[in-house]
């Protein structure tokens, strides 16, 4: 493993989800006019979901389809993610109906994309048109440190895939794959690419180019990405993200017929027979070879899956244990409330304290996406680490378990004049000690280099023995777990949390933020500024 390994993990708060959820569609309203209420145009847009249940043809997830006559004909496209089966796709795109009106009520042009589809309508033909606007980006929080070796193999994955789908048949225009590098620390970088089909070969790779070209302002550096367009869409991650994909049989290529005998004499026939023969031969050894390491591959992925499926389930917790623990997620078990979500106190069965974090359903992250980033989090264990106890993932119910810190964060006592005059110099020693065992930890002694990108007195917990933890924020504006970058060499704190990575030990620049106060006699974080230590 080099030191330039592209090390993710360390979600905040389900920093990015990307869910499928209802209340999880990003739409988009366009200025293109607006219709009365109790309108024909109104009538022709009630009638869209009816239509798309008539459908019987599938075409790889396409709707093509236009409601009622002309001046109040309602144009619409849908199309469903390649690896959607058939009633999914009908079901999302008929649940995608209501939502555009109520979120752009009497307009006559709008558009929504959920995980599983995309569906748009409209009072002018939009069939066969290359459209890349309004469009919608969303991007994972956590970044690579080698912004411009991974962005080369990015590109190449993306062209190498743009060029495949829109090569693709009058049906099918998308394409799925994926690469590794040295920079993927195990993981794989998977891509997935779509155009609608009504576009020609060359609209469809002008659209995914300019996809591809708004990465760098969307979603520079980001481990994972969409980028969604009227017409097309992109998106990567690292890990799986699409299911099985049921191939529709494409026709068998013309075979050519042999051309007419010749006559020759029969040695040479019999030399042409021989080398046919030779070739064919070298040519199955060759398919048999492949084909054996193929299954030993599979064989080793599908043993360390299960192994991974095994160690998911271990940190797994039911919604009704969690919801007996908290008492039904009461007011008095309440500790904050943010934008992620609220914590809450609990009680398990066996007597253990927790601290339950009760995600919000908009969070945005895939029932797989979710599982591997707990399972990495849960591999962070150092006595100055919050430790994650477990989980709970049951219907749109999203919760993490962590051990329960019951002095409250270091802000509590260093910023309040009477807790504050319980910290001697010794107590401040063994803090300020605590804290930066906890960044030696993530910076050099954990299997995973991990920065922490919201170091402050508010994320540092205190343990009934006055130990710091690092661990969530339980402020009103952040209520996520950690703000984390894996890197290995160079980091630079940017503005919203987000961090360019060069060097692990450039982070302790930023640590003056907690450490100062804890010498010094600041009222609020606001008053620590302009700290400079020089090494």
């Amino acid at each position: 493993m080099g030191c330039s390994t592209l090390l993710f993990i360390f979600f905040s708060s389900i920093n990015l989800c990307f869910a499928s959820a209802l209340n999880d569609y990003k739409y988009k309203c366009v200025n293109n006019g607006k219709f009365a209420g109790g309108s024909t145009y109104q009538a022709n847009i009630d009638h869209l979901s009816a239509q798309i249940t008539a459908t019987k043809e599938f075409n790889y997830g396409f709707y093509n389809m236009t409601v009622g006559q002309r001046p109040n004909q309602v144009n619409a496209i849908g199309l469903c993610r390649a690896d959607v089966k058939r009633d999914a796709c009908k079901s999302c795109l008929n649940d995608t109906v209501p939502e555009l009106k109520q979120s752009c009520p009497n307009r006559t042009e709008a558009i929504a994309w959920s995980d599983l589809c995309m569906l748009r309508y409209s009072s002018r033909n939009i069939s066969g048109a290359n459209e890349t606007m309004p469009d919608y980006s969303v991007e994972n929080y956590l970044s690579v440190f080698n912004i411009d070796p991974f962005n080369v193999i990015l590109n190449s994955l993306l062209t190498n895939l743009s060029n495949l789908a829109a090569g693709e048949g009058p049906l099918r225009k998308w394409a799925a794959g994926n690469t590794t590098g040295p920079d993927f620390f195990d993981k794989a970088m998977y891509a997935f690419v779509q155009c609608t089909p009504d576009l020609s070969q060359q609209q469809c790779s002008n659209c995914l180019a300019i996809a591809t070209s708004k990465i760098p302002y969307y979603c520079d550096g980001a481990i994972g990405c969409r980028v969604l367009q009227p017409s097309c869409m992109l998106r990567y991650e690292v890990g799986p993200f699409l299911g099985p994909v049921d191939d529709i049989p494409l026709p068998p290529s013309q075979i050519p017929s042999s051309p007419p005998p010749t006559e020759g004499n029969g040695s040479k026939k019999t030399i042409i027979v021989i080398i046919i023969a030779s070739i064919l031969s070298v040519v199955l050894l060759v398919i048999l070879c492949l084909w054996i390491c193929l299954r030993l591959r599979k064989s080793g992925e599908k043993d360390n899956a299960e192994d991974e499926i095994i160690k998911v389930e271990s940190l797994q917790y039911d919604f009704a244990t969690v919801q007996e623990a908290t008492n039904n997620f009461c007011d008095e078990n309440k500790l904050g409330q943010g934008g992620f979500g609220a914590v809450y106190k609990g009680h398990l069965s066996s007597g253990q304290v927790v601290a339950v974090k009760r995600l919000s359903s908009g969070s945005g992250q895939g029932d797989k996406e979710f599982k591997n980033e707990v399972l990495l989090v849960a591999k962070l264990q150092h006595r100055n680490l919050v430790k994650l106890l477990g989980f709970c993932l049951e219907g749109k119910e999203r919760l993490l378990i962590y051990e329960f810190v019951p002095n409250a964060s270091l802000d509590h006592f260093i910023f309040d004049p009477i807790k504050n005059a319980q910290l001697d110099w010794e107590m401040r020693y063994k803090i300020i000690g605590g804290i930066a065992r906890g960044l030696l930890y993530l910076h050099e002694d954990s299997h995973l280099r991990v920065v922490h990108r919201d170091l402050k007195p508010s994320n540092v917990l205190l343990d009934i023995e006055m130990n710091p933890k690092r661990g969530f924020n339980r402020s009103n504006d952040k209520m996520h777990p950690y703000w984390v970058t894996l890197c290995s060499r160079k980091c630079t704190t940017e503005t919203n949390h987000r961090v360019t990575c060069h060097d692990a030990y450039q982070q302790l620049y930023d640590s003056p933020k907690t450490l100062t106060p804890c010498v010094s006699l600041a009222q609020k974080d606001s008053d620590v500024r302009h700290v400079v230590i020089f090494p």
